[in-house]
């Protein structure tokens, strides 16, 4: 019986990483089998990259103290006023396209006129 352990390296992932690597150049094709077989998952080794790709992408917020409480109180209030905003011109982009949508529907009834 083969293990859960083993079972979850051979992923259809994992397959498709090997017959890629063997498509693009027959040694990676040999270096992912090795990887697989000596205990490595493709499926953590791409978890892995993903969530390290999302850090840099989009960092997230450092709200440590800097030691400097005026500065600090400032960040705040500077972080609170431009989430307010944000979400203020979120408010008034939907009421925006609303207004569209309802010109546009009503330029749709008067240009179709009465059926009956």
């Amino acid at each position: 019986m083969i293990s859960n352990a083993r079972q979850r390296r051979w992923s259809p992932l994992a397959i498709f990483a090997v017959i890629m690597g063997f498509v693009v150049w027959w040694p990676l094709g040999f270096l992912a089998i090795g990887y697989i077989l000596w205990g490595g998952s493709i499926d953590g080794l791409v978890d892995d990259a993903a969530s390290q790709l999302k850090s840099y992408i989009s960092p997230a917020r450092k709200t440590a103290a800097t030691g400097n409480a005026a500065f600090d109180a400032y960040k705040t209030q500077t972080l609170k006023r431009l989430e307010d905003e944000e979400a203020a011109f979120a408010a008034h982009i939907q009421k925006l396209r609303e207004a569209r949508d309802s010109e546009e529907f009503e330029r749709f009834l008067s240009e179709r006129g009465n059926p009956g």
